[in-house]
């Protein structure tokens, strides 16, 4: 899925060592899609050479504002027209001053400040810079100015220390760039998601679960976040990686997922029921490893909270969204429960169509009717429920 066909890139490349990421993004952007013009400034041209890019890109990388291979010598103002974003990363703390005060003594500063397209900057730096006193005035102007800002992110950095000022991966700006383009249809929304499975403890290391992976619930909190909410993912054990900017609550249990959704409830707008939560319990869980004894068990079980209905039942619920998975008469347990819980909406979907598995096919149901989706990666069919949400609560406003 080329999820930037499409659009035209200038990709900014300054002074650090993050500059090797750069090459790794300019192949993620380009493998999406997207055209990739690289500038370098002459540090960065230091870490990587403009041959990496052009082999990268397909395309001539830029260097010099005086390039003669620019018809009119006019590269400053010819690259970024018709760009859809100039994406710089690294950020250097010396670019980002120059940014943040108008500077243009270079191609790539140039190209900022006469630019018509937004600017994404990815900053790279020794901790100490980045937390300077400077650096954060920068940052808090460059935001002020409209300008998005990935990251950074904290860990080991090249100097040898730990700390803020290491650039995002390449996959997480990759990421971060396509979200920026999407519909902002939630901007403004709060929205909290359960997803993947709950584990309900037997004994001291046995339980019941089933085969939720969380990735549904997990591209859905991305697409949200894309859209522009402000995004709660309360999850059961997964092995999932949260999408930057989620904030994410981990439980085990149904009875840990209804307290933290409880607790979380009032604050939200949208509440999007993607866990598959199980519907019993061990009645009385063993605290020590219950031992073979090779003769039939009996587990007395007990049900467990329905979280979707208790949250849809409150006085002034938020907008409700449940998932049915079916083995069998899909549209009909679905829309049952969507009925039963007094749901704005249900998805639903084969257990055999995307439980586990990286795709998925559903239906959406609501009051006007079906509205199919799929088969499909489960990132596209997140977005387009996300899209379906969107028109549901802007037709509630009008």
């Amino acid at each position: 899925m080329a999820e930037l066909s499409g659009k035209r890139l200038v990709l900014g490349v300054t002074g650090g060592i993050a500059a090797y990421k750069a090459a790794e993004l300019a192949r993620l952007l380009v493998k999406d899609g997207a055209e990739v013009h690289a500038v370098l400034t002459a540090s960065g041209a230091q870490f990587v050479t403009p041959v990496t890019f052009q082999a990268l890109t397909g395309r001539t990388a830029w260097t010099d504002q005086w390039d003669a291979r620019m018809p009119d010598n006019m590269a400053h103002i010819d690259l970024s027209r018709g760009a859809d974003a100039i994406v710089v990363a690294p950020a250097s703390a010396d670019f980002l001053a120059k940014l943040a005060h108008g500077l243009a003594d270079d191609l790539l500063s140039t190209l900022c400040l006469a630019r018509d397209c937004p600017l994404i900057v990815a900053p790279a730096m020794n901790r100490q810079m980045w937390e300077h006193p400077a650096t954060q005035r920068n940052k808090s102007q460059l935001l002020q100015d409209g300008v998005t800002v990935l990251g950074p992110a904290c860990g080991e950095q090249a100097c040898g220390e730990t700390g803020l000022g290491r650039m995002l991966e390449a996959s997480e700006i990759r990421e971060a760039v396509v979200g920026f383009f999407q519909p902002k249809v939630l901007a403004g929304r709060r929205v909290m998601l359960t997803a993947g499975p709950t584990f309900e403890a037997l004994d001291a290391v046995r339980g019941l679960t089933n085969l939720s992976s969380g990735k549904m619930g997990f591209a859905l909190a991305r697409a949200a976040r894309d859209a522009g909410a402000d995004v709660t993912l309360v999850c059961g054990p997964v092995a999932q990686e949260t999408p930057a900017g989620v904030a994410r609550v981990d439980v085990t249990s149904a009875l840990d997922m209804h307290a933290a959704v409880m607790q979380r409830v009032d604050a939200c707008d949208v509440f999007i029921g993607v866990a598959a939560v199980a519907d019993y319990r061990p009645a009385e869980p063993v605290q020590e490893k219950i031992k073979k004894e090779y003769k039939p068990m009996q587990i007395t079980l007990a049900p467990n909270p329905d979280i979707l209905a208790d949250v849809a039942g409150r006085p002034g619920a938020p907008f409700c969204v449940g998932f049915a998975a079916e083995s069998r008469e899909l549209e009909k347990y679905a829309e049952g429960k969507r009925q039963k819980k007094k749901l704005a909406l249900v998805v639903g979907n084969r257990v055999q169509d995307g439980l586990g598995g990286d795709t998925n096919a559903v239906i959406l149901l609501d009051d006007q009717g079906r509205h199919p989706l799929g088969p499909a990666p489960k990132i596209e069919i997140a977005r387009g429920i996300v899209a379906h949400i969107g028109q549901m609560l802007a037709g509630n406003e009008g």
